[in-house]
């Protein structure tokens, strides 16, 4: 599996997973809050499924 989730792309994703993750947990939000482990996972792992489908990646080559 090769990577496609680059620097700011994969601190984004990091960042946004946590905030939905914790706003759900809190109550803050509903359960969608918890569709933030997508972008929680795809930034730990990086690599984003949709993103060879589209021919996109946002490392540097």
């Amino acid at each position: 599996m090769k990577f496609n989730v680059g620097g700011l792309d994969r601190i984004l994703r990091i960042a946004i997973g946590l905030v939905l993750i914790a706003l759900a947990a809190t109550g803050t939000v509903g359960w969608w809050g918890w569709l933030g482990i997508l972008p929680l996972l795809t930034g730990i792992f990086r690599f984003c499924p949709a993103y060879p489908l589209l021919g996109i990646s946002s490392c540097k080559r």
